[in-house]
């Protein structure tokens, strides 16, 4: 239950960048501003939540998972309430700084929650239902967001986040102990090592493909293929679905043999999906779209699980917030990475022409960059396992 209640915090704050994607464009026309602009909301949550995560991963080393979880929850959910009730761009901006300080509490506190009831060698199997939950929240954000848009207006958005964290604060309270390490807790160990650098290289890469191009398509799809915000959200469910379904798979491939084999087959999957609709010419709105759609998706859910596992099990458990923020710093470096070259992307226009040179790009980064940083990750079964059981 303590997993389910952890990865229900995490979904949370997952759920928000993608429900609020999908309404920007209503935000845009209800603000007054450019459609580029709003690019800054996204932007702000995730540099606040960034810059938060690692004193947050210190802090939950040092209080326990559970009272920062609760306490970041409930910054959290201020945050939202506020943004909707704001009447202006910069202080929509600013009440998102808001609720990603309060993210930036939860992440760490949550996954090293989740984890703390596994072994090593089995935490691959516990990180593919932490990412199925990932998906899940993926698929419900641009539906419960397009539907909320369409039928009650942007600022419903954010005030369903509020009873959303209550929620999760809830879970928070009846599942997770109050002290999860033990007499672990507080006590030092690093954080940091090779191995942890190059899971958050992965996850940074893994983060920016998905939000930039989760960003260009609800663009492109409401400005220049006609969509609604529900049509919209509907054409990207696709994507989320097939994250959700491939992070248990590489949750059983990663502890039978390694992260580096799921890690490296995430970025082949993503890379190729993309060079396909990186072609000129290629339809971005039809039902042909969906083909190379789904080596993207299933690509991007395979990177979810190998990150994490490679990274925690290369630290003791007793920095595994501190290790468990740098790896959301990593995720939220390259969300906020994503969102704000594609907001410099769409300065120019949304035009086909722009989305297919996107996709280029990141079809160059998944291969030049994120087949090389898989290949840093553990290779054999359990290496890093026992090597952190000895340390």
């Amino acid at each position: 239950m303590r997993l389910f209640a952890c990865t229900g915090a995490a979904a949370l704050l997952q759920l928000d960048g993608t429900l609020i994607t999908v309404a920007l464009p209503s935000v845009a026309h209800g603000l007054k501003v450019s459609s580029a602009s709003t690019a800054a909301i996204l932007s702000a949550y995730f540099g606040a939540y960034a810059i938060v995560l690692l004193p947050g991963g210190a802090l939950v080393d040092r209080f326990g998972a559970r009272r920062l979880a609760l306490i970041g929850l409930s910054v959290f959910a201020v945050g939202a309430g506020a943004g909707a009730l704001v009447s202006s761009i910069g202080a929509l901006v600013a009440t998102r700084v808001v609720q990603g300080a309060g993210a930036g509490l939860v992440s760490p506190a949550a996954l090293a929650g989740a984890v703390s009831g596994f072994p090593p060698e089995r935490r691959g199997s516990a990180l593919g239902i932490w990412g199925a939950s990932a998906g899940v929240a993926n698929l419900l954000g641009p539906l419960l967001g397009g539907l909320l848009t369409v039928v009650l207006g942007w600022r419903a958005n954010w005030w369903a986040l509020v009873p959303l964290a209550l929620i999760a604060a809830a879970g928070i309270v009846r599942c997770v102990p109050a002290v999860i390490h033990g007499e672990e807790t507080g006590s030092g160990g690093y954080a940091l090592n090779g191995v942890v650098y190059a899971a958050t290289l992965v996850a940074a890469l893994t983060f920016a493909v998905m939000i930039g191009c989760f960003y260009l398509a609800s663009q492109y799809l409401q400005h220049e293929a006609g969509y609604s915000p529900l049509g919209a959200s509907s054409a990207l469910v696709i994507v989320a679905l097939l994250v959700g379904a491939a992070a248990p798979i590489a949750g059983r491939l990663v502890d039978e043999h390694g992260e580096r084999l799921p890690a490296v087959l995430g970025f082949v999957l993503a890379g190729g999906g993309l060079a396909i609709l990186a072609i000129p010419g290629m339809p971005l709105s039809s039902l042909v779209t969906i083909l190379p759609l789904i080596p993207v998706g299933f690509g991007l859910g395979m990177l979810f699980v190998p990150t994490s596992r490679a990274a925690l099990n290369a630290t003791p458990a007793a920095s595994h917030g501190r290790t468990s923020a740098v790896l959301s710093v990593g995720r939220l470096v390259g969300a906020g990475l994503g969102a704000g070259l594609g907001g410099v992307v769409l300065s120019g226009g949304t035009d086909a022409s722009t989305v297919h040179d996107a996709m280029l790009l990141a079809c160059i980064l998944c291969v030049a960059v994120g087949i090389p940083a898989s290949t840093r990750l553990g290779g054999v079964r359990g290496g890093i396992a026992r090597r952190t059981q000895v340390t």
